[in-house]
């Protein structure tokens, strides 16, 4: 059997006066991050705060579209969508 991988998309609000997981808009999850949005800034930010809030290693976690836009689309590897919502749902 494969490695699990889910896929998700995010809403990134860049600048923002702390790092963190802000919960869910329908089926996106909404992150927060200090970082800027320059020169993959935020992007960095962003799938370290899911790495850490989903407890996994920050590799992880990439993104595979949207690099540009406040939407995105993140893989994290190792979890099913399952057991990322229910990891998630304990930091709210």
């Amino acid at each position: 059997m494969g490695e699990e991988i889910t896929r998700l998309p995010v809403k990134v609000i860049p600048s923002s006066s702390r790092d963190g997981i802000a919960g869910w808009l329908g089926d996106t999850l909404k992150g927060r991050v200090t970082a800027p949005p320059e020169r993959g800034k935020a992007n960095k930010a962003v799938a370290g705060a899911i790495a850490d809030a989903l407890a996994i290693r920050k590799e992880c976690v990439r993104i595979l579209s949207g690099a540009t836009s406040a939407r995105k689309v993140i893989e994290i590897r190792g979890l099913s969508e399952a057991q990322v919502r229910q990891r998630l749902s304990t930091t709210e």
